[in-house]
């Protein structure tokens, strides 16, 4: 998992960071709410840890703000606020789990893993797309023997184009759907994105599942019965 730990107390910004790195995972790290913001806008995340007291800004209202967005990426709070009432006021703000510190790391790393199980949201099943099988709930493509892994961003843009396959999506409702009605960053990045997505077909050797471009309007998911040429 690629995971984004916003903690702003040193020491456990550095256990948590390095205990999941040796534990396998890509992380970054951070301790502020402005630094949180910009992780979050320039690369995609499987998994967000995030501290509810930082020095800048509270984690609700980074949350808060996120949620507004649309950003779906799973959030696990951490506080040293343990009462039932802080507990629901942070699932209902939007948290996907929370846990109280201190904790064990152990059930710490296997909170997270559950949530990236859970991430694809309530389609979970394999959708059979040509001679590609999207394997939503574990976020993959599989043809054959060959399979890839897909990030966060690229399940979320897949997604939005499998759900309308064979429709034209606008370039403009892919940004909205996948990063967010209030994304103001560079359009193309819906172009890179689809970059990305149609490497990984290449790398599977997909002929029968393709995303084409529709000139000056956007993409369209094809799947064919017939192998492309």
């Amino acid at each position: 998992m690629r995971i984004l730990v916003v903690e702003d107390e040193p020491r456990m910004n550095q256990l948590l960071r390095r205990g999941l790195t040796e534990d396998g995972h890509t992380v970054d790290a951070c301790r502020t709410a402005t630094d949180a913001r910009q992780c979050v806008r320039y690369t995609d995340y499987d998994v967000i840890v995030l501290d509810w007291g930082l020095p800048d800004e509270d984690g609700l209202t980074v949350l808060r703000q996120w949620r507004s967005e649309g950003m779906g990426t799973p959030v696990l709070m951490l506080t040293a606020r343990g009462t039932s009432g802080d507990k629901v006021l942070g699932l209902r703000t939007g948290a996907d789990d929370y846990l109280t510190k201190p904790f064990d790391f152990e059930e710490f790393v296997a909170r997270l893993e559950s949530l990236h199980r859970r991430a694809g949201g309530g389609a979970t099943g394999d959708v059979a797309l040509g001679d590609t099988v999207f394997r939503r709930a574990a976020r993959r493509l599989v043809r054959g023997a060959a399979t890839v892994e897909l990030t966060g961003r690229e399940f979320q843009l897949l997604s939005a184009l499998q759900e309308r396959a064979g429709d034209v999506l606008a370039r403009s409702e892919l940004l909205a759907k996948v990063w967010g009605p209030h994304f103001d960053g560079e359009p193309n990045v819906v172009d890179v994105y689809v970059g990305y997505l149609r490497a990984k077909l290449r790398e599977l050797g997909a002929t029968r599942l393709s995303i084409a471009t529709v000139r000056g309007t956007g993409y369209r998911l094809v799947v064919s019965s017939e192998d492309s040429p």
